[in-house]
């Protein structure tokens, strides 16, 4: 079978001035820490937590917690930033970027986080959901919950 991507767009190297236009666009106000937050979430290899990000090196200088937790909720609401968990308490954050799809394991014992590597068995289905609904940009999010072997 042909591999069906024309519709995941090869990831672009996203610079934080990228983002920081495309959350213009859509009315977010460029402020010093919605910088920040994006330069801390773009560098980030794995979704970071609320606190993880309040006390980043960029952040814990620029705002306070109730600050960062405001402008994620704005940036998951517009589509810039995924959520990703169980609860509030323990969510975590990620970036979305346009042709980087990532599935994560999430353990509902102790809410760690781990990226499914393993290749995505929904792009087929995608696919075919695109053909049969005309509908165009399809993506999914998906998050397996379970325990992790620490916690079993």
């Amino acid at each position: 079978m042909s591999e069906h991507h024309h519709h995941h767009p090869t990831p672009q190297i996203v610079s934080v001035q990228d983002m920081i236009d495309r959350c213009r666009e859509v009315g977010l106000r460029r402020t010093k820490a919605l910088e920040e937050l994006l330069s801390t979430l773009l560098e980030s290899a794995r979704p970071m937590t609320l606190s993880e990000l309040a006390s980043s090196e960029r952040l814990t200088t620029q705002c306070d917690k109730a600050t960062v937790f405001r402008l994620l909720q704005r940036l998951t609401e517009k589509g810039f930033v995924r959520r990703l968990g169980l609860h509030e308490r323990a969510a975590y954050f990620t970036l979305l970027i346009p042709g980087r799809h990532q599935d994560y394991l999430i353990c509902t014992e102790c809410g760690s986080i781990e990226p499914v590597k393993a290749p995505c068995p929904v792009h087929e289905l995608e696919e075919e959901i695109r053909v049969k609904t005309g509908f165009r940009n399809l993506y999914h999010e998906l998050e397996f919950f379970g325990t992790c072997p620490k916690c079993a």
